[in-house]
């Protein structure tokens, strides 16, 4: 299997810079996998399509503004992205420009934090040990100096807005780099509508990390390595997640990265087992999914493995299709784009 089959022209306009508001206001389309039939709707409509018993599963990540601008005590700027914490005050980061960034480099940030270089994480990346003086926590200093990681698809600079719209309205726990993108689209009203309809909303975690806009570099798909991101399953998440599955009910992933959780946390019958774990799970066509019934997801760059990972649960020429479709009609791409519904 080739990237170049994940391939489709998309032109520049079509890439969202904002996102919409409401969050609800955003077009909806419905991809109905048995059929291949589309449906263009507006994405609070999606009350329509779920119903009483459906288990609607979130990534409750937080995005942490994890972008820094330093320079170098030896002078010369420097930008850092977070990527991981392996352990306290210590970050696997994305540096630039990382040669400059030789073990035991100091880099200031401002008046009361900065950073020691430690070692070496890759091609690209150095390990940082950050020190706030007066022993203040890292964490309470970066939310105040720290910028929001727009992808570079945006082509625009951070705005103080962007600190709440590139954010879930279920945000809870801090540590992604991106935003589990397709949650941008649900309210606290949306939310409240589909509970008193009986659906059933739970919640898991994972850290997305800069890894979710990794070009695929290999021509063969089947070569690609994607990078490990840590999840968590809640107990209460599994249960339910199993019951609908003996009881025939639904379970619907919001965004990719639940899908992935979930397939990930899934023995090979599609149990779902609580708790901590790390995946790297790569999913492309061929993959035969265990738990998940339908997805809501955003419009995905061309050659991307998020891309691929749709085509898996869709088939890929019903995806192109739609994706052409998605062009004709204007919709709005990628991750202040529109949605899409597979049923």
């Amino acid at each position: 299997m080739k990237v170049s089959d994940f391939d489709y022209e998309l032109p520049k306009e079509l890439i969202a810079k904002f996102p919409v508001e409401p969050r609800d206001s955003a077009r909806l389309m419905v991809l109905h996998r048995d059929s291949g039939k589309l449906e263009h709707r507006i994405f609070r409509d999606i009350v329509e399509y779920l119903k009483e018993g459906d288990v609607l599963v979130l990534n409750d990540t937080k995005v942490i503004p994890a972008r820094l601008f330093g320079r170098l005590e030896t002078g010369g700027k420097v930008e850092l992205l977070l990527v991981r914490q392996p352990l306290p005050n210590l970050w696997e980061v994305m540096a630039k420009p990382a040669r400059k960034l030789k073990e035991g480099k100091r880099i200031i940030f401002d008046e009361e934090l900065e950073g020691i270089v430690k070692g070496y994480a890759g091609e690209g990346r150095r390990l940082v040990e950050f020190k706030v003086k007066g022993n203040k926590d890292f964490m309470e200093k970066l939310e105040k100096v720290g910028h929001i990681p727009l992808p570079p698809y945006i082509e625009r600079e951070e705005r103080p807005e962007d600190r709440e719209k590139y954010q879930t309205v279920f945000a809870q726990k801090p540590g992604a780099v991106a935003a589990p993108t397709a949650g941008l689209h649900f309210t606290e009203e949306l939310l409240e509508k589909l509970r008193d309809k009986g659906v059933i909303i739970k919640t898991v975690t994972l850290h997305v990390g800069p890894g979710t806009f990794k070009p695929v570099k290999v021509e063969n798909v089947e070569e690609h390595q994607m990078d490990y991101e840590t999840y968590n399953v809640p107990e209460e998440t599994a249960k339910e997640v199993n019951r609908a599955k003996d009881e025939g009910r639904r379970v619907i992933a919001v965004g990719t990265t639940v899908v992935r959780t979930l397939e990930s946390a899934a023995d090979e019958s599609g149990r779902v087992k609580s708790g901590e774990g790390s995946t790297n799970l790569f999913i492309y066509p061929g993959y035969r999914f265990k738990v998940i019934d339908a997805l809501i997801t955003n419009f995905h760059l061309p050659r991307s493995t998020l891309l691929m990972l749709v085509s898996a649960f869709a088939g890929r020429e019903r995806i192109l299709n739609a994706y052409r479709e998605a062009v004709k009609e204007g919709y709005r791409f990628y991750s202040y784009g529109d949605a899409m519904l597979i049923l």
